[in-house]
Formats: C-alpha cells, sequence, structure tokens
C-alpha cells in the first residue's frame, strides 16, 4: 500500500499565497490539517526518542487588552492553565530542568515550563495568584531599569523579592531592555554587569537565566552572555529544546491575545524537538538577505522527506534534501527588520516536530 507523505489538498499553494499576511503559526496550522502520514512508520520512529527535551512558554501582560500584541486576556491565561492542569503535561521549574538535561537527566514527556518577560504588575496581580492555585513554577526575566525607575504599572523590588521568596525564578534580561545586536562591545557587557549587579543587590544572587530583550541577539551578543556565567539563555522562536541544543539560543513558544488559542497552546506542549544540527549561517544577524540558510537533521528522524519549512511572509518554502542535510530557499528578501522560518516534522500519535529560526535583517 502507498503512502501519502503530501498535502490532500491540490490547490494548497495558492492557499498560501491567499494567506500570506497573516501569522506564521495559522499557516502551520492549515498545513497540519491537511497533511496525511503513516502512523504506524512514526510510531516506530518515536519509540526511539530520548526523554531529554521540553516545550517552554512565555507570556508578557495580564488583563491589559490595551496592549494586545503583548497581554493575553484573563479567560485565555485561565483556559491555558485549565487545559494544562487536566492534560498529561508536566509543570517544571525552569532552572531545574535545564540543569537536569545539561548534566545528562531525562525528564518526563510533555514537560514545560512557564516564563513570563518583563515585571509587569499584572504579573504579581493577576498571573502570580492563578499560577499559585494551580501550583504551577515559572520564572520571570526581568529588565532592572524599569523597577529602578519605577515605572508605572511595573513591579518593585518588594514584589519582586516576594516572588523569589516562594520559589519564583528570577532570570536576567539587561538593564534596559535594549536592542541587543545594536551595541557596541562595551555597551552589551555593561547591560549584562550593571543589571547583575542590581539583582546582587536586591535579591542576594546573580541570576543564572537570561532572556534576549525582543528575542534578538547576534554572536558577539551569545558570547557576552556565555561570559558573564549564566547557564542558558533564551530567544522568542518557537520550537522545542533539547539537551544537545545550543544552550545559548533556546526557543520559546510565545502567547498573546490574537495567537493564544487553545489549540495553537496544544500544538507547542504537544510538540517534540526537531534535532538539528550545523545551523547556517550561525548568526541571527543577516549579512545576506536572503540567506542560504541550512541545517543537518538527525539521522534517526525520518522519513527526512516530510519536513516542511514556512515563513509569514513567503509560506511554503523550497526545501532541498541532500542526505541529512536540508537546504532552504527564499523566493525574495525578507523585508522587516524580524523574520521567523519554521520548520515541522510529523511525529508520532498526530504530534509535531519543531525548529524556528529568528533573523535579523537591522
Amino acid at each position: 500500500m502507498s503512502t501519502n507523505y503530501g498535502i490532500t489538498f491540490k490547490n494548497i499553494r495558492k492557499i498560501y499565497l491567499m494567506l500570506s499576511k497573516i501569522s506564521l503559526f495559522s499557516i502551520l496550522l492549515l498545513y497540519f490539517s491537511f497533511v496525511s502520514v503513516d502512523a504506524t512508520f512514526l510510531n516506530k520512529v518515536g519509540a526511539t526518542d530520548k526523554n531529554d527535551y521540553i516545550t517552554v512558554i512565555m507570556y508578557h501582560r495580564f488583563g491589559e487588552s490595551r496592549f494586545p500584541s503583548t497581554n493575553v486576556t484573563l479567560e485565555q491565561f485561565e483556559s491555558h492553565l485549565e487545559f494544562i492542569s487536566q492534560g498529561d503535561y508536566t509543570v517544571a521549574p525552569l532552572l531545574e530542568i535545564i540543569e537536569t538535561l545539561q548534566s545528562g537527566g531525562e525528564v518526563n514527556d510533555k514537560t514545560v515550563a512557564i516564563t513570563i518577560d518583563d515585571a509587569y504588575l499584572s504579573v504579581y496581580t493577576e498571573a502570580w495568584p492563578r499560577l499559585k492555585e494551580y501550583g504551577f513554577p515559572f520564572t520571570i526575566f526581568i529588565a532592572t531599569d524599569p523597577v529602578d525607575n519605577n515605572l508605572r504599572n511595573y513591579m518593585d523590588w518588594d514584589q519582586i523579592r516576594e516572588l523569589q521568596d516562594n520559589g519564583v525564578i528570577i532570570g536576567s534580561q539587561t538593564k534596559s531592555h535594549p536592542h541587543m545586536h545594536r551595541l557596541s562591545p562595551i555597551k552589551i557587557e555593561q547591560e549584562i554587569s550593571l543589571s547583575n549587579n542590581r539583582f546582587l543587590q536586591e535579591t542576594g544572587q546573580y541570576p543564572k537565566l537570561f532572556a534576549y530583550p525582543y528575542g534578538e541577539y547576534s554572536l558577539d551578543v551569545v558570547r557576552a552572555v556565555k561570559e558573564a556565567g549564566f547557564i542558558a539563555a533564551f530567544g522568542q522562536n518557537s520550537g522545542v529544546l533539547f539537551a544537545e541544543d545550543n544552550m545559548f539560543e533556546l526557543p520559546r513558544f510565545a502567547f498573546n491575545e490574537n495567537y493564544g488559542s487553545i489549540e495553537r497552546l496544544k500544538l507547542a506542549l504537544d510538540g517534540k524537538p526537531l534535532r538539528v544540527k550545523d545551523i547556517t549561517p550561525q548568526n541571527m544577524v543577516l549579512k545576506e538577505n536572503p540567506p542560504l540558510y541550512g541545517f543537518t537533521v538527525d539521522e534517526s528522524l525520518t522519513p527526512i522527506s516530510q519536513l516542511r519549512c514556512f515563513s509569514g511572509e513567503f509560506g511554503q518554502l523550497n526545501v532541498e534534501i541532500l542526505g541529512p542535510r536540508v537546504e532552504i530557499r527564499l523566493p525574495g528578501m525578507m523585508k522587516g527588520p524580524r523574520s521567523r522560518i519554521n520548520c515541522t516534522m510529523p511525529a508520532e500519535n498526530g504530534r509535531w516536530r519543531w525548529y524556528g529560526r529568528q533573523f535579523l535583517t537591522k
């Protein structure tokens, strides 16, 4: 019996063109609903997966409808927490997970870590009480200047210390939350060192985890974060992290009002890693646009012919497969200051493997 490894609708390319202006995740949702795979074969492959991977989800604001691009409604957030609590998911502290993976250990399948960026007051007044109710640990990444300057609708240090005393992990997001890749090496180092000193003064310790503001970084930024003593750093590109990932370019799934559906949450939480290496270009800050983008897929992941890649600007992209090597070419230049390419591959039981990468054009 032949196996259908393709898309079942002949006119799918037209649909991608129609959807070129909507979110990349919406395009992927459409694709997932149209593909057909051999589940028996994929189950055999999936059985060999080591449990060395997790999904990290991220939020910013809660119940602040004036900022829909960074906010989730309280109804959305409550539905997320209820869905997680009712599913076969394990919510664990991010620092504990990273240290486990770095030491060669394993975690439960469908382990998830919850992260929140920026010290908005709604984290303290709205998110934390709800997370406590479910007993879910979380990590908050903080830029120190807004707190030091007593900006409106931000937490203060007393509230941050209260979170810390109750087991919340405090991570760094620099001093002033800049576009890090646009700074000089000296400015990059200052953003990190000055904020670290403030964390030490106010919380009694240096943070071990780092999140890049806007998910943006260059190789110089990554180097500075490593040298500052952090053990891992996170962007805002979609994907499922695994033990052999670059620990200073780790993915997270971001949620907001427009992209906060339960369907999207389930796809993220049920995700498995698309294990890749030898990524080119290494630097997300592009010297050539469009980039000559490629990576090598772990040979245990088969059939590689099922891998598909998408961008928000161009929809499904041309993928050339050369053994385990994948080369991806865009039909034109990336237009925005930030662009993302997501690659997926079916796993077992209706689950999907993810690898996303962000590129910066300026």
